[in-house]
């Protein structure tokens, strides 16, 4: 009979509630299909009471921020407002587990906890790819992987949604076999389960059914550009068409032009910076590659509706709370 194994999940408030199910159900569906408790687990927040998600659902814990028992492996699930959960409370408990021998993994927003715990550096790590921004602009130190999830360094990562479910039938496949976790895939009625080395978001080309070589390559070089984008006109020069013809393409394709493309990601980069890190809003604009604060709000109330400080401020407002036991 195998050794039940002890998992604690340490939620943090606006933990992704999605990201929690997808990583807790395979380990009961474990134990169902295998008929015995392969895997036993807790769930532990701050106050040792209770956790706020971020739909706003309230769920009951364990315990606090209290030793585990010995070989447990942790797992911190944290989502919005990732910046303010690091705080020294829990940064002691996960430096003290480390220290016990724990096994410690993080999942959606998680990685930004481990790496200002300082576990990361020189590591290879997931976050959920909206927070990608933010991670590098705060730990460059950290090797950002964009992948759904990181199993082979010493701080197992997932990237949060269903690439939590990904890592668990990964880690369960490694200790109780392949065919085990291919059950619970089943169970699941997941079908479409990633190796690590999947990519987090449709690629652009297949979300618009787009397979011309020349706009994927001209979306490469925009991307590697940032926050500076290329010109057009260099663009279209270094992968060998006529900047018209490049201009064509993307009006064709994406209803849009290469300035604009760029102008989006801009913008979108920007809205992630706001809503994820406490940087001011000069800062920001400077990250995005704005010349003055002045044209980067101009810029961004007519994209999104909304003035940059007022999105922060409605991001920050409360909303209902719900609780489930």
């Amino acid at each position: 009979m195998p050794r039940t194994r002890d998992v604690t999940f340490l939620l943090l408030d606006d933990f992704s509630h999605i990201a929690f199910a997808c990583a807790v159900e395979p380990l009961r569906i474990a134990n169902l299909l295998q008929g015995e408790e392969i895997y036993r687990w807790r769930l532990a927040s701050v106050d040792g009471e209770r956790v706020v998600c971020s739909n706003k659902t309230v769920t009951l814990v364990d315990q606090g921020l209290k030793d585990l028992p010995p070989r447990s492996s942790l797992f911190l699930i944290s989502g919005q407002n990732v910046g303010d959960r690091a705080t020294s409370d829990v940064l002691a408990f996960l430096r003290r587990e480390r220290a016990r021998g724990t096994r410690i993994g993080a999942i959606c927003s998680g990685a930004h906890v481990l790496a200002s715990a300082g576990f990361l550096n020189n590591r290879r790590a997931a976050i959920h790819w909206s927070f990608h921004d933010s991670f590098q602009e705060n730990f460059p130190e950290v090797e950002l992987c964009r992948n759904v999830f990181v199993a082979d360094e010493t701080f197992v990562t997932a990237s949060g949604g269903t690439a939590a479910t990904d890592l668990m039938l990964h880690l369960i496949g490694e200790t109780h076999g392949e065919d085990l976790a291919a059950a619970i895939a089943d169970m699941m009625v997941y079908s479409g389960v990633r190796p690590a080395d999947a990519a987090q978001q449709i690629s652009l080309q297949a979300r618009h059914g787009i397979r011309n070589p020349h706009i994927a390559e001209a979306i490469r070089l925009l991307n590697e550009s940032a926050p500076y984008y290329l010109p057009t006109s260099e663009i279209a020069r270094t992968i060998g068409i006529s900047t018209r013809q490049l201009e064509r393409l993307f009006q064709k394709h994406l209803k849009m032009s290469p300035k604009q493309f760029a102008i989006n990601q801009k913008l979108t980069r920007a809205r992630n910076l706001l809503l994820q890190t406490e940087q001011s809003i000069s800062e920001i604009a400077l990250a995005c590659g704005y010349e003055s604060p002045s044209h980067f709000i101009r810029t961004y109330q007519n994209r999104f509706g909304v003035t940059p400080h007022n999105q922060r401020v409605f991001a920050a407002t409360p909303l209902t709370v719900y609780q489930i036991a």
